[in-house]
């Protein structure tokens, strides 16, 4: 039987997830620029202190809603991840993430405007997008731990956060992409992840070993 905390729980999803859903129709409409939290609230049938009570700011609205889709994300690339093959486990994780945003991409572009803003919190590199960030980054690691694939092994420990900068820039591409469907960013996918894969298996081979790791030495430098 439920509890009162059990259904004040559920109403309070229930409005949570309808706040959402209003915002993300109003960013459809009118754009994420133009959209405010105070018509977000109006449009929800809601005062706007009830809007602000689950979300303080637009900012929180959206990185909830990041959060929800690397959730979204990780459960369609559940059915990739059963083979051993990378090119098979990478190719059909990043299609998976391609069908999680595909009802979005009319205005993907305005949230790509704003996070590419230095110090927007919305940047995916930001403090403020850390959960989704090490969300994606994680679900790499699954990809690669449990391939067949062999790599060099210095390779192997930072492949996950590389591939997630790539995704990033994948995704840049799938933005601008007005094919229908984005097929061009679906066939871009499906070309160069095998391309990908063949050059990842040569940095075992010993003539390449040491470039290979002076590389990943630059990266690390790089990222601090």
């Amino acid at each position: 039987m439920a509890t009162e905390s059990d259904e004040e729980a559920s109403r309070g999803e229930r409005t949570r997830r309808l706040i959402i859903e209003t915002a993300m129709r109003l960013f459809r409409e009118w754009g994420y620029d133009r959209t405010t939290m105070r018509s977000i609230a109006s449009a929800a049938g809601l005062s706007p202190g009830n809007a602000y009570y689950y979300f303080p700011s637009k900012q929180h609205l959206v990185q909830h809603f990041y959060t929800e889709i690397q959730a979204e994300h990780r459960q369609r690339a559940q059915a990739a991840l059963t083979g051993r093959s990378l090119a098979s486990r990478l190719a059909g994780t990043v299609h998976a993430g391609l069908d999680t945003m595909t009802p979005y991409h009319a205005f993907a572009g305005s949230f790509i405007k704003i996070a590419i803003e230095p110090g927007s919190p919305l940047s995916p590199f930001s403090p403020e997008s850390a959960p989704s960030r090490e969300a994606s980054v994680a679900l790499f690691r699954e990809v690669v731990a449990g391939s067949s694939t062999g790599l060099d092994d210095r390779l192997r420990e930072e492949l996950p956060e590389l591939l997630w900068l790539a995704y990033l820039g994948l995704t840049l591409f799938w933005v601008n992409d007005s094919s229908h469907g984005q097929a061009r960013t679906r066939l871009l996918v499906d070309s160069a992840v095998p391309l990908l894969v063949r050059l990842l298996r040569l940095t075992r081979l010993p003539v390449l070993r040491r470039p290979t790791a002076d590389v990943l030495a630059v990266l690390r430098r790089v990222r601090g």
